[in-house]
């Protein structure tokens, strides 16, 4: 199981951003049907290269999805947390369902960022179904960083939230300066258009071209709640060293990278190597965090029978 779980979290991982790399490089519709490709599960030689990124995250996904149901039947043959392996491989199936929508419903934002948002979810449940076959020592003192710790990873979820939006919107570079916006601390905005839900790649709700200002919208709230992010996340990294140390240590660490690839990505005009990193650090962020409220949340296990 130990070894099962663990491999099922590094492949989840790996999914996740091979995923975004896909997305970022413009292969989401590498295949314009789902799940072959121009009608083959391989495609050939001389085929587009987006193609060949598209089914090459095909691929890993289908593997992972195999992965974690040989996960799901090992935990009810074992009866090890059962429950959240099946909560899992739900979320699976319909993770699968997402992609599909993604390429029949051509990119749509609000399927994209869903889709995002599923693979972020599966790897914070993977996290921590491995974490209970570890069964780590964690210390009493742990519960004293339960708010914290909770706050740093909802804070974090919406900013995956915007970070998603942003990238399924393509207004990474809709305020193309640092550290204003268009040269103005707060430039001209359409928040209306920029967060409705409901509608296709670059339309408004009534079908008319996204204007420029809802893509400023999009991008400057992302920007913005970094330093929230920014703030909290880092708060929660000072109270956590108290504990455990090493973890502690270990988010601050990716919180500030994260930041400076952040910035990176502005400062360079988003490099398709640092778009992926960006998406990367976020993934890896997400696991530390779920980390620490897995040792907030699970003081005792020795005391279980």
């Amino acid at each position: 199981m130990k070894r099962l779980a663990f491999a099922a979290l590094v492949l989840t991982f790996i999914v996740v951003v091979v995923g975004a790399y896909v997305r970022l490089s413009d292969a989401g519709l590498g295949c314009p049907d789902w799940p072959l490709c121009y009608g083959k599960p391989i495609p050939e030689a001389g085929e587009d290269h987006r193609a060949w990124k598209e089914m090459t995250h095909r691929w890993l996904a289908g593997t992972l999805g195999m992965l974690l149901f040989a996960l799901l039947l090992a935990a009810w043959r074992t009866r090890q947390s059962h429950g959240l392996a099946s909560a899992i491989a739900a979320l699976v199936v319909f993770q699968a369902a997402l992609g599909m929508w993604t390429v029949t419903l051509l990119l749509k934002p609000a399927i994209v960022t869903a889709h995002l948002l599923g693979g972020m979810t599966i790897l914070a449940l993977m996290t921590w179904f491995f974490l209970a076959r570890l069964a780590p020592i964690v210390r009493p003192e742990g519960s004293t960083l339960r708010a914290p710790a909770a706050t740093a990873l909802a804070v974090l979820a919406v900013q995956i939230a915007l970070g998603g939006w942003v990238s399924a919107n393509y207004a990474a570079l809709a305020c193309p300066d640092l550290p204003l916006c268009q040269g103005q601390a707060v430039p001209t905005m359409d928040f209306a258009n920029a967060f409705h839900m409901v509608r296709e790649l670059g339309r408004t709700d009534d079908g008319d071209i996204l204007p420029a200002a809802a893509l400023t919208a999009i991008h400057w709230t992302h920007r913005m709640f970094a330093l929230v992010v920014l703030a909290v996340i880092g708060w929660t990294a000072h109270r956590t060293a108290k504990v455990y140390r090493t973890l502690g240590i270990l988010i601050g660490a990716l919180l500030l990278l994260q930041f400076s690839v952040g910035v990176a990505n502005v400062a360079f005009n988003v490099p398709l190597a640092l778009a992926a990193a960006h998406n990367a650090g976020a993934a890896a962020l997400l696991v530390s965090l779920v980390v620490l409220n897995f040792f907030a949340f699970r003081e005792y296990p020795s005391s279980s029978p």
